[in-house]
């Protein structure tokens, strides 16, 4: 089922989401849950999708993941994700969301980051996401701390409506984040 997206403004976007507890995880309740959100990302062309943005302030994160060019994509979802920088060094990217439509904003974040995190099966994840992997990680978990992207750009006059970014910023060769 498609669930409705909050956007900007909406209180239920600048909530921290509570955690979920394990049990919970392998419910159908729940997997329902995780399904329709991945159908809800898909619905709305959305790369990330946090609970939050379906009005649901728990920490879940679904994702398709397509970082890895050996690999075909696939979707995965964080439960309860637990982020370290691991670098002080930032990169840079045009970063859209769901829950700010129409608009692109350029937000540097750290380029390297661990994530400990719970998957669909309730089962302990950790990994390594370096670069525009980490800077999706990173949007998307920022959704569970009631953050936006616009909370972490450093000058507002790299906000954009998005036919404005794609006249005048839009590079073909970088990894603009279309998150979620």
């Amino acid at each position: 089922m498609v669930l409705k997206i909050a956007v900007m403004g909406h209180p239920v976007l600048r909530e921290v989401a509570k955690e979920v507890p394990v049990a919970e995880i392998k419910t159908e309740q729940f997997q329902q849950f995780l399904k329709d959100m991945a159908e809800t990302m898909v619905e709305y062309d959305g790369r990330g999708l946090a609970a939050p943005q379906v009005h649901d302030s728990r920490q879940v994160v679904c994702m398709i993941w397509d970082f890895d060019p050996d690999k075909e994509a696939y979707l995965t979802y964080l439960i309860n994700p637990k982020i370290q920088e691991l670098t002080p060094k930032t990169s840079t990217f045009w970063e859209g969301c769901l829950s700010v439509p129409g608009m692109r904003g350029r937000v540097s974040r750290p380029n390297r980051i661990s994530v400990e995190a719970l998957n669909a099966r309730g089962e302990k994840v950790s990994f390594i996401a370096e670069g525009f992997a980490a800077t999706v990680v990173q949007h998307e978990c920022d959704h569970l701390l009631g953050k936006l992207y616009l909370d972490r750009m450093s000058d507002m006059k790299d906000l954009a409506f998005n036919r404005e970014y794609q006249k005048y910023h839009a590079d073909p060769n970088a990894g603009d984040v279309d998150a979620d």
